[in-house]
């Protein structure tokens, strides 16, 4: 991540906490990065360098009049300075600011089959409990893994699969 993302995400992150709009800034962001990220006509238009920036500002000024201000000026600024075209990584740096604000762990929940959603809300709880902080969960199913689960938050990986059990196993045979 480039200081320019940090400092940019940091800028939008202090304005729209300061105004009370934190959500409203975090979901428009949200849409906004997801438009860019479906309209290849929208991505061509903000990542090309021989469209003039006022060009650019102009078409989202009006595609954004009816946006939140603080994220409307923000994205005029960031496109005045040519980083509209890096607006993801900012938000991705964004949404961390948030997390961190919020006391909220992103956690991905790998399993080898499909959790019930009771089961899948006792691992959960117990993790909000050890860690203090509230989680926001993304589940996938890896049949690979044969049994157990995975669970990665950030650069943490616990890994208490099968799989990774035989992967230690085969390491530790192969090393002696």
């Amino acid at each position: 991540m480039a200081v320019a993302h940090r400092t940019y995400a940091s800028a939008v992150f202090g304005a729209a906490k300061d105004k009370g709009t934190l959500a409203v800034v975090g979901e428009e962001f949200a849409d906004f990065v997801e438009a860019v990220e479906k309209s290849a006509e929208l991505r061509n238009l903000l990542q090309n360098p021989q469209v003039d920036a006022r060009a650019k500002q102009a078409a989202l000024s009006a595609a954004l009049a009816n946006a939140d201000p603080t994220f409307r000026n923000f994205v005029l600024l960031v496109t005045e300075k040519g980083r509209v075209g890096e607006l993801d990584e900012v938000y991705r740096e964004f949404q961390r600011l948030v997390a961190l604000e919020e006391r909220i762990i992103r956690v991905e929940l790998t399993t080898a089959q499909e959790l019930s959603d009771a089961d899948a809300a006792e691992i959960l709880e117990q993790i909000e409990q050890t860690s203090g902080h509230k989680i926001d969960a993304t589940r996938t199913v890896d049949p690979d893994l044969i049994g157990g689960l995975v669970l990665r938050a950030g650069s943490i990986l616990v890994d208490a699969s099968v799989r990774g059990r035989l992967d230690e196993l085969r390491a530790e045979l192969v090393s002696r």
